[in-house]
């Protein structure tokens, strides 16, 4: 294990700063997070379900029998949803599905989350995020590697502003995930088994969600 890396055991002394206050209000989060959670599904999902309605339906233009006089129901397009290759009758259609959280409420979860996974969080010093220079996969699986940890696990590595040159290491490797301070999401936090971050970065989350905003 290099001076860029090192695995703090024991983080309690390192996280009071962000987690020591109303710690029974995040432990109670759970019905917010689970809420939270479910929201960003919701507005992740597309709906692209689509089907014809009969103005859409190709063809139809003429009557198909006359009126009067067949003994027949009187139809006046092939393509009425009645007809077999007709239209659709209130079928889905492509849509715009958003469902809001509270600001504060997101705040609140993120931190809650994070304080509920505080004893994944793995140390590491910012040079270990600064200093990839060249874009290889092997520098970010000895990064890993050092920390004594397994890439069949998943991983989650929170930087303090965004590093392309990491990024672009990393997105190969399909159990790790990396993200900045101020973009964390519900889904990374709860899916994740580890997560890497540095000093600075815990500084970032405690500017962004920290008791002030919560």
């Amino acid at each position: 294990m290099n001076s860029t890396t090192q695995k703090v055991e024991n983080i309690n002394l390192e996280i009071n700063k962000i987690f020591s206050e109303d710690t029974d209000k995040k432990k109670k989060a759970i019905g917010l997070i689970h809420r939270v959670y479910l929201t960003q599904l919701k507005n992740s999902r597309l709906y692209l379900a689509s089907t014809k309605t009969k103005s859409e339906v190709r063809g139809g233009g003429r009557k198909p029998w006359k009126q009067k006089g067949t003994g027949r129901a009187r139809a006046g397009s092939s393509r009425s949803p009645l007809f077999v290759g007709g239209g659709v009758s209130f079928g889905p259609k492509p849509r715009l599905v958003s469902k809001k959280v509270n600001k504060k409420e997101r705040r609140l979860a993120i931190l809650s989350a994070l304080y509920l996974k505080k004893k994944q969080f793995v140390f590491v010093n910012e040079v270990a995020f600064n200093e990839m220079n060249a874009v290889k996969t092997k520098n970010i699986l000895k990064l890993i590697s050092d920390l004594g940890l397994n890439t069949t696990e998943r991983i989650l590595f929170i930087l303090t502003k965004p590093n392309k040159q990491f990024w672009l290491a990393s997105r190969n490797l399909k159990n790790v995930e990396v993200t900045t301070a101020n973009c964390l999401n519900i889904e990374q936090l709860l899916k994740t088994t580890h997560i890497i971050l540095s000093n600075a970065s815990l500084d970032s989350i405690n500017s962004i969600y920290g008791k002030q905003y919560a």
